[in-house]
């Protein structure tokens, strides 16, 4: 099939652009790039016009981009990039990875696990940039440009090609301290009777989640004190004010040191999984195969040490 004209114009309009991202002004980019800046205002101007969408917003003195800009601007400095991989293996060169990596993880995981795997990934492949969206929400893919997501939890039936990489504990645990005073509860039911620390985005404290025999338990512990974020609620136990249910990943560190002890093991809900998602269609992008590949295997190294073991163990 003939490459028409329009289709080098739509790759030198993003290539314009990605270069446009990176200065503060037209005259600044005309400069880095050897064209007027009435050229580059018409060919921003243009391409605006094509997408029907407001990409720069220009004052007298320098531009700023968009919202839909920084995303078209992630999105061309990507895709360059997989143009420029496309054709060093066409032309037999077996480059190392390079160019934007897109990643996203929930937020204190991706602190606690998944920052460490961006970091010696960066440091072993020189030629990559890693932006990383650290949200507990689960992020569109297509639509925000997502080269890899790592999830927890249940995934719903879609096109994207998921590898297992382990599975997390939901744990109750308090400080020792605080179990030699108030006692061990030996079954859910008795922590009502405790102080108990809730986590919770909603108005109304939740239910903490168990299974006893099998069957799914939900246990109202009427907590006086509920907070909307894992990490005030560890803190809250760690000064010894009572139980908290929260995932095991977050509070490895007070388990090995001593600071938390963990209760009611034998009634935990089934451990949730974790994946690591990407879709088919970027499997060819050899960034996107060496990071699944680096992060996969990172992640099950992490994911099988310490509390991550199976129970008994």
């Amino acid at each position: 099939m003939p490459y028409s004209r329009h289709s080098m114009d739509r790759i030198e309009e993003m290539t314009l652009f990605a270069v446009l991202a990176e200065h503060t002004s037209f005259a600044a980019v005309a400069r880095h790039v050897g064209l007027s800046t009435a050229t580059v205002t018409r060919a921003i101007a243009s391409l605006e016009k094509r997408l029907g969408v407001l990409l720069v917003v220009r004052t007298t003195r320098n531009m700023r981009l968009t919202e839909a800009g920084q995303r078209f601007a992630v999105d061309c400095r990507r895709l360059l990039a997989d143009l420029n991989e496309v054709e060093n293996a066409a032309a037999g060169l077996h480059a190392l990875p390079g160019g934007l990596l897109t990643v996203t993880a929930p937020q204190m995981f991706g602190a606690l696990h998944v920052t460490p795997v961006l970091t010696r990934f960066l440091s072993q492949y020189p030629g990559v940039e890693i932006r990383a969206i650290l949200v507990d929400r689960v992020v569109s893919m297509v639509d925000e440009g997502i080269d890899v997501a790592v999830r927890i939890g249940a995934l719903p039936d879609s096109s994207l090609t998921a590898i297992p990489v382990g599975t997390l504990r939901r744990m109750v645990c308090a400080t020792p301290a605080y179990l030699a005073e108030h006692g061990v509860p030996r079954h859910p039911d008795e922590l009502r009777q405790h102080s108990t620390i809730s986590t919770s985005a909603a108005e109304r404290p939740p239910h903490w989640a168990f299974r006893i025999d099998g069957q799914d338990y939900a246990v109202d512990v009427g907590s006086r004190l509920s907070l909307t974020s894992f990490q005030a609620a560890i803190h809250a136990a760690v000064q010894h004010w009572g139980l908290t249910q929260v995932p095991h990943y977050q509070i490895r560190e007070h388990l090995r040191s001593g600071k938390l002890a963990c209760v009611l093991e034998a009634f935990e809900i089934v451990p949730e999984p974790v994946h690591v998602v990407y879709s088919e269609g970027r499997r060819g992008s050899s960034k996107v195969r060496s990071f699944v590949d680096f992060c996969v295997g990172a992640l099950r190294r992490d994911l099988q040490g310490g509390p991550d073991l199976p129970r008994g163990h």
